[in-house]
């Protein structure tokens, strides 16, 4: 890992290298996942089935691919009552946050008596990727498909990789808890093509949300177009800034809760206290002798991870805002002053008691949000992702007497007499 200190002489070139640094996957997918998409758009249903054999160890039928719904039920049930009941905590609150996001429309008319107005329609159907590889996330279930349904979507179709045939209860569960009925035994850019183009047994949807591998991510991409997607999700990230008054050991696992989600994570830690620095470097060190995805932590940590010494927390500002991170923990005594100065980051965790795995869980806000430094332009899944705008005019001869001219003038300006003709023979 990193040690950086703002006070030496090199830290600008090493801090420019700390950004460049991080990769999401050295190998070029893009000619193998194109050769995917274009085969499951050709053949449907066979082809799916036999990269779904080829890659997850599972011969299927064109009839067995979607899971039905007593299989549903039962693997549900299988699930303990208490972890329900904590799923349908986090539901409870993941859906009240996203109704409160529900925009309203707009209809208005202006000082020249022209009406306008703005209404929001959902989307008729969304495909919904679920992970399946080296864990499985009920969570990401519950903040895929409940924004979806608080926005109106009518259809949700979901996608899980289901290697060696293996089930998993939890997901399933999360999915009924959301009212997901449709949902297919299939991953990769195999499902991601099925959902885009539809196949003889997948009806395609309009926009397809949800992380995945290299392959999913390159899969997102190619469809786009054909589909809206949600994002080209990288590895997860998260910037912790601290003063000299927490608990090193808690600081370090905060850097390891992101660290092992996968060897390409990164966790940094920017601190005005190199004393503190130290400490919470040894307790990383402590907390990887008996963490259980040790190995995964390890590497993200010595690849990617950082510890940044700062004059001040200005300073620590500066450098979050070049980092632009998937998520900012603030463990200071007045996190939203702090905060306030942050202009580029996917979701804020303010205060020492709010470490970044409430968001995970059961905050309330999404927990799909922009990595790789896009919160400098981009924002976390929303209501928003499911919705749409139209826009709306209406006028009379006398609205259009005050604004037609103008048009007019405009329309010849830009040498497109049609459009000139459509305004002045009303004008008339």
């Amino acid at each position: 890992m990193r040690h950086l200190n703002s006070m030496d002489s090199d830290f600008s070139a090493d801090f420019s290298a700390l950004l460049q640094g991080r990769s999401n996957d050295e190998r070029s997918v893009a000619e193998p996942v194109r050769a995917i998409l274009s085969d499951v758009k050709e053949r449907g249903d066979v082809a799916v089935c036999e990269y779904t054999e080829r890659f997850d160890r599972l011969a299927l039928t064109p009839e067995a691919l979607r899971i039905d719904a007593e299989t549903i039920k039962a693997e549900a049930a299988r699930v303990p009552a208490e972890l329900m009941d904590a799923l349908k905590v986090a539901a409870r609150r993941i859906e009240a946050f996203h109704e409160a996001q529900k925009p309203t429309d707009l209809d208005f008319t202006d000082s020249e008596n022209v009406r306008l107005g703005m209404r929001w329609t959902a989307l008729d159907a969304v495909g919904l990727y679920v992970p399946g590889g080296k864990a499985a996330y009920p969570s990401s279930v519950l903040m895929n498909a409940l924004p979806a349904r608080v926005a109106g979507v009518k259809r949700l179709a979901m996608c899980v990789p289901t290697p060696d045939g293996v089930l998993n209860p939890l997901v399933l569960a999360a999915a009924q808890l959301c009212g997901v009925e449709e949902i297919y035994r299939i991953g990769g850019a195999q499902a991601v093509g099925a959902m885009a183009y539809g196949t003889q047994s997948i009806a395609p949807v309009d926009r397809i949300v949800g992380p995945g591998n290299a392959f999913v991510a390159e899969a997102k991409r190619q469809v786009f177009g054909q589909v809206g997607i949600d994002s080209i999700a990288g590895p997860s990230e998260v910037v912790v800034v601290a003063d000299g008054q927490n608990d090193p050991r808690l600081a370090a696992v905060d850097l390891l809760a992101q660290a092992e989600h996968d060897e390409q994570a990164q966790a940094i830690l920017i601190t005005t206290d190199a004393v503190f620095g130290d400490a919470v470097i040894a307790a990383v060190a402590k907390e990887l002798e008996t963490l259980p995805r040790a190995a995964i932590a390890s590497r993200s940590w010595d690849d990617h991870g950082a510890v940044i010494v700062v004059r001040d927390l200005d300073e620590a500002a500066e450098l979050v805002n070049r980092l632009a991170p998937e998520h900012l923990e603030v463990l200071l005594d007045e996190p939203r002053g702090f905060s306030a100065q942050v202009r580029h980051a996917g979701a804020i965790f303010l205060g020492r008691y709010c470490p970044e795995a409430v968001g995970d869980y059961v905050g309330g806000p999404n927990h799909v949000l922009p990595t790789s430094r896009t919160a400098r332009f981009a924002s976390g899944l929303s209501v928003f992702d499911f919705i749409k705008r139209t826009t709306m005019i209406e006028t009379n001869a006398d609205g259009l007497g005050r604004i037609g001219p103008a048009g007019v003038a405009l329309a010849h300006a830009e040498g497109l007499d049609a459009h000139a003709l459509s305004l002045s023979l009303r004008l008339k």
